[in-house]
């Protein structure tokens, strides 16, 4: 075990796609809010949760806890249908700094009708960040509430593993 050789078929070194969280952030509460989140509802199949601003910005003209964005949680085949689309709205590539230190990675889009929904003159056209958190197995150990336990050093997904696994699984390039 301690001979420092790493076996590359070991299914627990597996990376997955863990959830992929779309946000659409409008900056203003209102009609242009609701009709972000109908974007959001027709691409997910799922109700999307709207988000409240923290702080109160003048110049923005945003004020505390006003409804200003929205957001869905995907997870499991549709996650990885849905991330399909996106990268290839984005051509596959993306900057090195688009990859946390945790071994997440996320992106911006300037229109949502690039992912295939048809335009609607009453809708508009709307924006979307996707984030991306990949994970192995085994991650449940720092999750769960009964003999909870840190995850091991190997086992904790890094940025180069994200740029790898990126790579190679959907042949993308990663720009300096």
């Amino acid at each position: 075990m301690g001979s420092g050789r790493k076996r590359p078929n070991n299914p627990m070194r597996e990376l997955k796609v863990d959830k992929l969280v779309l946000n659409c952030c409008v900056g203003e509460s209102g009609d242009r809010l609701t009709r972000a989140s109908r974007v959001l509802e027709q691409l997910t199949g799922q109700t999307p949760v709207l988000s409240k601003s923290r702080l109160t910005i003048r110049t923005f003209g945003i004020r505390r806890n006003e409804k200003i964005a929205a957001h869905v949680t995907v997870r499991g085949e549709k996650a990885e249908e849905i991330l399909e689309r996106g990268l290839k709205v984005k051509e596959y590539e993306l900057k090195k700094r688009n990859f946390s230190d945790g071994g997440n990675f996320g992106f911006g889009i300037t229109e949502h009708i690039d992912l295939g929904i048809k335009y609607d003159p009453t809708t508009g056209i709307y924006g979307m960040d996707f984030y991306v958190v990949l994970k192995r197995a085994g991650d449940r150990v720092a999750k769960r509430r009964r003999a909870s336990a840190r995850v091991g050093q190997f086992q904790r997904v890094t940025k180069e593993d994200a740029k790898k696994w990126f790579q190679t699984k959907y042949e993308g390039v990663v720009l300096p």
